[in-house]
């Protein structure tokens, strides 16, 4: 299996000029998990779907699109979905078990997100919905078995493979800490079910109870509170701590570490010191803890009921500290990387000066 090990040779020397420079791809697996595939192919097509659903319903839920969280949801499973199926691909002890696992989580998603789709469809919510019309009592019903087989098939693929090293060790690495990102990132999602009730509008105007939500204030009350003062694009609260934010963070990990191990073993060609796998995993180790600790900034401040654009000094103290230990961890990687090059370019050049005839 092919992978960039190659570049981390010792007294490897720069690539010749002709040499034509590409960025190495991830390492490939085998055949792709053809249940998470189906269901990505699915959330792709529900993504085109709720683009022209947004354009042409002019239907509104707390200020949005009824088509905007059918949009995200199946956003969001299209990347997991497929990072997913690639990581299932890779050859691994357990691969019968995270294949099952891997359906169960395809076929879930597909449930879950199906009645999403149908609540958006009817103009109403599907999340916390505590109205007792037959659609959504069985849509309940669905999330309250769905949403914990999503969890569960995630974490037990996570204990299978954390354990193993499947690629390049910074890929490894990327993967065992973006799957335990996701972990966290899956059951931070469920505190959203504590944050107390709220009486919001449906689409036709109709006051609908909401057993939970996503904003946290210091002293809620039953008037609506999701949706109100929302940043543009992303819709998080302004008003109070916004636990979405946390989840987002924690599912996407994955995506963002592995972009960096590209990235990375894109610009090792260029950069000597970059060429040894010790230490561009060691920077992944690094951008690894700093998204941990970014996780637990945003997830602090959300259960503060503080909004994300509107930081007190303790947040920005704890940020600063973190960006300060992130950039102390990164100039030693870096310090040891150049150190290391240092003295295997002194040990090639003294080899080279003894092996010249003497006349």
């Amino acid at each position: 299996m092919p992978t960039i090990d190659t570049l981390s040779a010792p007294g490897h020397s720069t690539p010749p000029r002709h040499r034509r420079r590409t960025a190495p791809d991830l390492p490939r697996g085998g055949r792709l998990h053809r249940p998470l595939l189906w269901m990505v192919a699915a959330m792709g097509t529900l993504v085109l779907f709720c683009v022209g659903g947004m354009a042409f319903d002019d239907r509104m839920l707390l200020g949005e699109s009824v088509w905007l969280k059918p949009f995200k949801f199946g956003l969001a499973f299209v990347l997991y979905g497929f990072t997913l199926a690639w990581l299932l691909s890779l050859p691994h002890k357990g691969s019968r078990v995270s294949w099952w696992m891997g359906t169960v989580f395809a076929i879930t998603g597909f449930i879950d997100v199906g009645f999403i789709v149908v609540q958006a469809a009817r103009g109403t919510y599907s999340h916390f919905n505590h109205e007792t019309d037959a659609v959504n009592s069985i849509g309940q019903l669905v999330f309250a078995s769905g949403v914990p087989g999503l969890f569960f098939a995630n974490l037990i693929i996570v204990l299978i493979l954390s354990w193993q090293r499947l690629v390049d060790r910074p890929t490894a690495r990327a993967i065992h800490a973006g799957l335990g990102l996701a972990v966290v990132g899956m059951a931070l999602g469920y505190l959203m079910g504590f944050t107390g009730k709220q009486l919001v509008r449906d689409a036709d105007g109709n006051v609908v109870e909401l057993v939970a939500g996503h904003t946290v204030l210091n002293n809620p009350s039953l008037d609506a509170r999701d949706g109100v003062g929302g940043m543009p694009i992303t819709h998080w609260s302004t008003i109070g701590g916004d636990l979405r934010i946390p989840h987002f963070l924690g599912l996407h990990a994955i995506q963002v570490l592995l972009l960096a191990v590209v990235a990375l073993a894109w610009l090792a060609p260029r950069y000597p010191w970059l060429r040894a796998e010790r230490t561009r995993a060691g920077l992944i180790g690094v951008l690894a803890f700093g998204y941990a600790g970014l996780l637990a900034i945003v997830f602090w401040q959300a259960m503060r009921a503080q909004s994300l654009v509107h930081p007190d000094g303790s947040t920005l103290l704890a940020f600063g500290g973190l960006v300060w230990v992130v950039g102390l961890l990164t100039f030693a990687v870096y310090w040891r990387a150049r150190a290391a090059v240092h003295k295997t370019s002194s040990a090639a050049r003294l080899f080279t000066a003894g092996a010249r005839p003497r006349g």
